[in-house]
């Protein structure tokens, strides 16, 4: 005889229970940030402020940024880098475009970004200047053959130093900034913020240098050392620092996925992709220094391009791997009443998330749109909190989190719920008979 089914809200297999929205106040009206229900943990030591940690960051890029400027400038002069800086700065928006495209599902902090960025463009590419510097030349002297001192630098010791304090970057965010760092995809973007900012600054310095090399020789055109740079350099592997330092920010979104207990896979993993990278890294630049014109195309046809084709189906794989992470996990709250029967289908829907804003802007006006941005945001984050909880690498305050998630979802849910509920049924994502287009006020179809 099978046993007596239950009924009532579903729930996870594992992981903490599902607060039953019947059981909750009623929130009212959005608290002030001070008092918001959720709270951070007070600070006991100066050093842990979060005020404190940013200006000394802040005060340490720019003087970093300075010190950089002032280098190039004297390695290509005024009018090399101001050409240099023109030419580098023209692949830096769509980069920065591609890679917003990768996180939709659950944007990261443009502050993040920023940041990763200005540690690539200004710390690490001050770190690798001075180090491959000082390296290039202690071989010099030790070997007394300069030429295979640029070379062996370049193939050995530029990898090492460059990937090394590109992953820095990512591993502050890790440390710092865990919120923020939920998987592959955001360890993904911020390496690739943090190399492109470190190829702008590389770029200004190559350009600059062919700039002024074209005019003491008196090259201009297609056939000038600054056309054959921009080809090489922007055109063809405008993707190359980032398809190196990727493979570090892998390694770090793999291990921000692993339970607190398991630390050797926390720190192994990262110390893996930074590897991989330095060696990605020495094979791009050795192919140029010893293999030629010809063993570099080999390698770029061969190997770069199948791994750059395969990495960016991963991201986009692991991509929609989160929504189904989404379509797994919301659900169960939809039981309990914090959600839409609807709602997590649509949430699980990149074509489903972006009708539902355009609908409600048509509808209600960018306010709206703006408010069903927010709310999905908020559920992103909760159905990856939930998620983490269910593998048994719940944050300690996962409780708080949840309340305060739930607490601003709430507050968005009369302008969101119908407009997701009418973006779930538009795009076929819940099966009910025509018509369905008028769903309380949500038409962008009616007059």
């Amino acid at each position: 005889m099978l046993p007596p089914q239950r009924h009532g809200p579903a729930q996870p297999a594992q992981g903490p229970a599902v607060p039953d929205c019947a059981e909750q106040p009623l929130f009212e009206a959005v608290p002030e940030r001070s008092r918001w229900r959720y709270k951070p943990r007070r600070v006991a030591k100066l050093w842990q402020s979060k005020a404190i940690r940013a200006g000394i960051l802040i005060t340490v890029l720019a003087l970093c940024a300075l010190v950089i400027l002032a280098l190039v400038r004297e390695q290509t002069g005024t009018e090399g880098f101001l050409v240099g800086l023109g030419l580098a700065t023209l692949p830096v928006p769509l980069l920065v475009a591609a890679f917003r495209w990768l996180d939709r599902v659950e944007p990261g902090p443009w502050r993040n970004q920023i940041f990763a960025f200005a540690w690539g463009a200004f710390a690490a590419a001050l770190v690798a200047i001075l180090a491959n510097s000082f390296a290039v030349r202690w071989i010099a002297t030790a070997t007394a053959d300069p030429s295979s001192a640029d070379s062996l630098g370049a193939t050995v010791i530029a990898p090492v130093v460059e990937e090394s304090a590109k992953a820095v970057a990512i591993m502050l965010i890790f440390i710092f900034r865990r919120r923020d760092l939920t998987g592959i995809v955001d360890g993904v973007v911020v390496a690739c913020f943090t190399a492109t900012g470190f190829a702008f600054t590389e770029n200004i310095l190559y350009l600059g240098n062919a700039f002024g090399e074209d005019q003491q020789l008196g090259y201009s055109g297609l056939a000038s050392v600054t056309a054959a740079t921009f080809f090489v350099r922007i055109v063809m592997s405008p993707f190359a620092h980032p398809l190196f330092t990727v493979l570090t920010g892998i390694g770090f979104g793999i291990a921000a996925l692993a339970p607190s207990r398991k630390r050797i896979r926390r720190i192994a993993l990262p110390a893996l992709g930074l590897v991989l990278s330095m060696g990605m890294h020495a094979l791009w630049n050795g192919s140029a220094s010893y293999f030629g014109p010809l063993g570099f195309y080999a390698v770029y046809a061969m190997i770069m391009v199948p791994v750059f084709g395969l990495l960016t189906w991963l991201t986009i794989w692991t991509r929609q791997r989160e929504l189904h992470t989404i379509a797994a996990e919301l659900p169960a709250y939809a039981a309990a009443g914090w959600l839409a029967p609807a709602e997590p289908q649509a949430l699980s829907s990149m074509k489903a998330r972006t009708m539902a804003r355009d609908t409600a802007r048509r509808t209600h006006g960018p306010a709206a749109a703006h408010t069903v941005s927010e709310y999905q945001r908020f559920a992103t984050s909760l159905a990856f909190l939930r998620h983490r909880a269910d593998r048994g690498a719940a944050d300690p305050d996962f409780v708080a989190r949840e309340q305060e998630l739930l607490h601003h979802m709430w507050q968005r849910k009369a302008v969101a719920a119908p407009a997701l509920t009418y973006a779930a049924r538009a795009t076929g994502r819940v099966r009910v008979p025509p018509p369905y287009r008028d769903y309380e006020g949500y038409n962008p179809y009616r007059d």
